[in-house]
């Protein structure tokens, strides 16, 4: 019998070697200087944080008096699996071709989609890769979708710049790409973008989508968007949502 079979989905715990030893790695900078005084203090909160046997297995100088430390120690706790309830776009995901379909079949016109990397985010590699014509990893982006009229603004675009563009172009949809969360500066600006487009009366016109590393689609609707697509998601996953909520909201 494999260990799949024994697991017990109330009680889930890490594991390394072997089922339940609770096992897991941490990795993570101090502002101390490198040394065994170092490694000392990360063991030290390894058994803060609940670990047992914390062991440093390997530790770096990153200069003016910090560590770098990667670290293994065995967990304790426990989540009970069944338990677990999260909020996630119900949407059948369609391939290029079929979406291509459904628009012929049920908009019966362009679909005109905006993106763009917002506020001070510099980082386009997401929203590049939702609509740029090659695609990331074997998904063609949105530009190349018949059907789609794909714009991507690019980056460090303002969020007025990106609601006067919707209205010039009569936007069904607009997606945001945030990268750049420190300190949580992508909630004020996504919030900022939902209410630019309420104050202009074009709220409900469009399929409001943002996407990024830190970003789950509960996080989005809280903040007013319709949907969220987190890392790992393909032009195909926001193309599928966006054409069956138009057609949904009878946009």
């Amino acid at each position: 019998m494999s260990d799949i079979a024994k697991v017990d989905l109330t009680k889930v715990k890490p594991y390394g070697d072997t089922l339940n030893d609770g096992m897991i790695q941490l990795s993570f900078s101090l502002p101390v200087p490198f040394g065994e005084e170092a490694n000392e203090a990360a063991k030290t909160l390894a058994r803060k944080m609940g670990l047992e046997e914390p062991a440093v297995v390997c530790s770096k100088d990153l200069g003016v008096g910090y560590t770098y430390v990667i670290m293994y120690g065995k967990c304790q706790h426990t989540v009970d699996f069944t338990s677990i309830k999260v909020t996630k776009i119900e949407v059948e995901v369609m391939d290029k071709y079929e979406v291509e379909k459904y628009i012929k079949e049920n908009i019966r016109r362009d679909v005109v989609i905006l993106g763009a990397c917002t506020g001070t985010d510099a980082h386009t590699v997401g929203i590049d890769a939702i609509i740029n014509m090659k695609g990331f990893h074997g998904h063609y982006g949105l530009e190349r979708y018949k059907g789609i009229e794909a714009y991507n603004l690019g980056s460090q675009v303002a969020n007025e710049t990106l609601v006067a563009k919707a209205i010039e172009l009569n936007a069904d949809a607009i997606l945001v790409s945030q990268v750049v969360t420190q300190k949580d500066v992508h909630i004020p600006n996504l919030t900022q973008l939902v209410e630019l487009l309420e104050a202009e009366g074009i709220r409900d016109k469009v399929v409001l989508v943002c996407g990024g590393p830190r970003l789950s689609h509960e996080l989005a609707q809280e903040l007013g968007y319709d949907a969220g697509f987190g890392a790992g998601s393909y032009a195909e996953d926001v193309a599928s949502f966006v054409v069956t909520e138009m057609v949904k909201r009878k946009l």
